[in-house]
Order: C-alpha cells, then structure tokens, then sequence
C-alpha cells in the first residue's frame, strides 16, 4: 500500500492510526541505517554523522517520516539520502516506500515508547541508536566535507531562466556589493532602471567574466522597474531560453502559423528587454537575425533594451553589423573584484545568512574573511560556496565560532583560482588557442600571418605574467629565442598603455585561465 501524502504536518498526532510502537521503530530504523551502510560507495562514517541528526517518527507499511532540528540537514538529507533509504526501505520489506523529512526542532529525541503494563516505565527509553557526539577530529571533518559539496541554503543566488515572469527579489541594487571594478556598470544600470529608454543607455552592454555580477545588475534594474515604475513591462531572457524560444516557434511554424508571430510580438511589446549572455548566440545566425530585427524595433520606438555578455562585442563572434548595434549605445564592463570589494561580498553574505536564519551569534572573524577573500578567483560564486561551506560546518555541529586553521582544512581543495593554482604554459596555450580559435601548431609554428603573431605575442607575454618563468624557459614551448620572448613580452605592455581594448582582453584571457 502506497501511501500519497502530498503535505505532512510536523504534528505527529495526526498519525496515530498509522504509527507502529516506538521500540519497534528504532528497531526498523537502525536496521535501515546498517542497510545503508552496507552498500557500495557508502561511506559510514558519513552515514553515522548524518543519521545521527534524523529521528524516525511516523511508519506504517509504505511510509516513513523522519524529523531533524533544522533545515540545513533536511535539506542535505533529501538531496542526497533519500534515494537511498528508500532502496534499503525496499530491499528489507519489498515494497516501495515514500519518505519524508520535517523540520521539528523540539525532536531531538525519538518518541517515547507507549506505556506498557507490567514494565516500569519511570526511566526513559534508551534508543537503539544513540546520538554520538560531533566529529571532534578536524581531519575527520576536512575529509567529511571534501567529499561532500555543502547544500546551497534558501539565500541561493542561481537563475531559473523558465520565471523570468517572477524576478528573483533578492537580487536587487541594495544589496549589489559595489566596488572600483564594477562602480561604473552599477551606476549606468541604476541610472537606466531610474529612466529606461534614454538614447545614450540604448542598448546598455554590461560585460565581465561568468560569476561578477552581470545577471545580479540585469535582475536589479527589473526588481527596480517593477516596484518603481509598474507601468513599464519588461522581460527577462537568458539567450539559451531565447534560443529555445525561437526553435519552438519555428517547428510550430507549419502546424500553427500565428507561432512566430507570437514569439515576436511576446518581445516587440515588452518596454524593456533584458538578454542575459548573448555570446550564446553566436553561431546562431537565424536567431541572430530575428533578434536583431526585434532589437532595432524597441529602441526605434524609443523603448529600452539591456544585453549582458562574458566579453566585449568585439570578441563575440557575430557580423559586423551586431557588434556596431551592440556598442551604439553604453557600453560597460565589469572587472574582477579587488580584495575590498571580495570582503563586502562575503560579510553582505554572512549578514543575509545571519538574518534568514535567526543566527545573529553566529562569528566568523575578520580574519577567515580575509583569508576566503585572497584565496578564491574572481568568481563570485566560488566565494560565496566558500562562505556557504563554512557555515554549513558551523551549523552542523552547532558551533557559533570556528578557528582560521579549521577553515583552512575545510577548504583546502575548495579554490579553483588564487595563489595556490599551479598552471603550466600548456594551459596557457591552450586558451589562447581557443580564445583566437589558431590551432596550437600555427602558435609555436612559424606562420607569421598578422593574427597568429598577434596570439603568439599575447600567449607569451601570458606566460611571462602568470608564471613568472625566465624568458629563455618561455621560449622553448614556443620555439622561439630569448629575444623574441623578450620583444613580445615588451610590445605588449607598451600597447597594452596605449589601449584599453587591449587591457581588457587580456584580463579577460586572466580569468579564463585562472578559472581552469
């Protein structure tokens, strides 16, 4: 019998025709966890740390309910445990069962078993699982969360492209942690948001590299026109659903002909557009072109449109004739950010934290956000993960402070970027390769056609950079003499003060890199 609960009330009352005596509960639940356990690519210590926070409630045949005392752990536990008690559910009783998780933060106990005649029931029931205590040991612990990711808590930033409908509120411009490297980009945005359709902000390109704040800025100016200027339609669209879009209005072209002119009209009478991560459309030429009539028509009729991309348009691969469209309006990037602006990211995320959660005792000392901040890459979201994992380790085993040392060990596979990351010329070479789309024999070959050297010379003065080898060393991995890695290394640098073209682009080869 399956049971189909769709809501279950944390009022353990209401199941009491269905649950069995709390003995045999306990019985059936620890028979469960060495069930677990028992499979392959389980580890049990893990299993004892988690289990040890789930407290068996409610079972009858086809149903289980658990409860723990607070969401992290639900959370965890349903993402990546629930599958798998189901299966030993089915394999010790042969059926399939249905198992919920609910938060009862006065179930720190198992329930007491029902009063039995003829037992002495003045001393409380041992359960047959007792509750160890937490993982002391910050080796045991380093490795528990190595091979864990940590469960992304409600304050998650992620975009879900299918409700641009419903704008996430929490990405607004009051809680954008701004900075010298994306000061500009914020104030244009605002601006823009303030009074959509002015000619100078149409179109308004922000740019920067995956993870800085592009999608936060786009969110931000439609949050804004939608509280302040309700009036004002807008759409928010990620290229790969705008994409999606466009197929499915031209497969339906056939059967239904009104289905591209709806997917046209959807986005010619919206009065402010927002495209997020055009450089998805390259390639893509018959999208490009309807996107393109649909953009010349908004801003014609005076209304407002906002494109974000991960490199400026010049370096997405599309006709002339787009990247001209594209920059005819304002044009502004985002640049990674400084360590400031880093330390403003993580103690707004802290404070979010703190306040959703009701955890105000909650310390992590200025010098673990210091140490978070110069240790991770630019990616935003990497620091924030970052954040999330060492509180998850401070919730889990209820600690309000932790210790820079533990911090160090349950982050010490966490950085993709920073100090520590060992790259070699070969990564190096490699995007470049991609980034100017040569093939690695033409970079260390000897074609000396305007844009290979142009790569070559970026490839090396890379080199030179990011690795700080003796030019001679450079010079083997692109058969060149010492010489000529010195020239190249030199003319950058001398171009690179002259354009800021120039600057961008290899700070966005930087980060590519880095990111690897």
């Amino acid at each position: 019998m399956m049971l189909n609960l769709p809501y279950i009330s944390q009022d353990v009352s209401n199941y009491e025709g269905l649950t069995m005596d709390s003995e045999k509960i306990q019985t059936t639940w620890q028979e469960i966890c060495e069930k677990v356990k028992s499979y392959n690519n389980i580890d049990p210590s893990q299993i004892n740390a988690f289990f040890s926070r789930l407290y068996p409630q409610v079972m009858s045949e086809g149903f289980l309910m658990l409860t723990t005392d607070n969401n992290f752990i639900k959370t965890w536990i349903e993402r990546h445990y629930v599958e798998v008690i189901q299966k030993a559910l089915n394999d010790i009783h042969g059926i399939p069962f249905t198992v919920v998780i609910e938060v009862d933060d006065s179930s720190s106990t198992p329930l007491p078993p029902e009063p039995n005649p003829g037992i002495n029931n003045s001393e409380p029931a041992t359960p047959s699982i007792p509750k160890p205590s937490p993982l002391d040991d910050l080796e045991e612990l380093a490795r528990v969360a190595a091979l864990n990711e940590p469960p992304v808590p409600e304050f998650d930033y992620s975009i879900d492209p299918e409700k641009e409908d419903k704008p996430l509120s929490t990405l607004t411009f009051e809680n954008f942690v701004i900075g010298d490297s994306n000061r500009m980009a914020y104030s244009m945005a605002v601006a823009l948001a303030e009074m959509p359709g002015k000619a100078h902000l149409n179109p308004l390109f922000i740019y920067g590299k995956s993870g800085l704040g592009k999608t936060h800025l786009l969110r931000s100016i439609q949050n804004y026109i939608n509280e302040a200027l309700p009036q004002i339609s807008s759409i928010y669209v990620d290229s790969a659903e705008l994409l999606s879009d466009y197929m499915e209005a031209s497969a339906a072209h056939d059967k239904e002909k009104s289905s591209y002119k709806n997917f046209k009209t959807r986005y010619e009478q919206v009065d402010v557009l927002l495209i997020d991560d055009v450089q998805y459309l390259q390639g893509k030429k018959q999208t490009l072109d309807i996107v393109f009539q649909i953009f010349n028509k908004l801003i014609e009729q005076g209304k407002q449109v906002v494109l974000s991309a991960d490199r400026a348009p010049k370096n997405i691969d599309i006709d002339e004739r787009y990247k001209s469209r594209f920059n005819s309006g304002g044009t502004f990037d985002i640049q990674p950010p400084e360590i400031e602006t880093k330390l403003g990211i993580i103690k707004s995320f802290i404070d979010e934290y703190k306040n959703n959660e009701s955890r105000s005792n909650l310390d992590i000392t200025e010098d673990i956000q210091i140490y978070i901040a110069e240790s991770s890459s630019s990616n935003i979201r990497e620091l924030k993960s970052a954040v999330t994992k060492v509180i998850y380790q401070m919730t889990f085993f209820n600690k309000s402070t932790i210790e820079l040392e533990d911090v160090r060990i349950i982050l010490e596979n966490h950085f993709s970027g920073g100090p520590s990351k060992r790259l070699t010329v070969g990564d190096i070479q490699k995007e470049v390769e991609n980034f100017y789309k040569i093939n690695h024999a033409d970079l260390i070959g000897k074609k000396r056609t305007k844009n290979i050297i142009y790569a070559r010379q970026i490839g090396i003065y890379l080199c030179r950079q990011l690795l700080d080898l003796p030019f001679n060393d450079i010079g083997k991995q692109f058969n060149r003499d010492h010489s000529t890695v010195m020239y190249s290394v030199t003319n950058v640098e001398e171009k690179m003060k002259e354009s800021r073209e120039l600057r961008e682009e290899i700070e966005a080869l930087k980060q590519l890199i880095r990111d690897l």
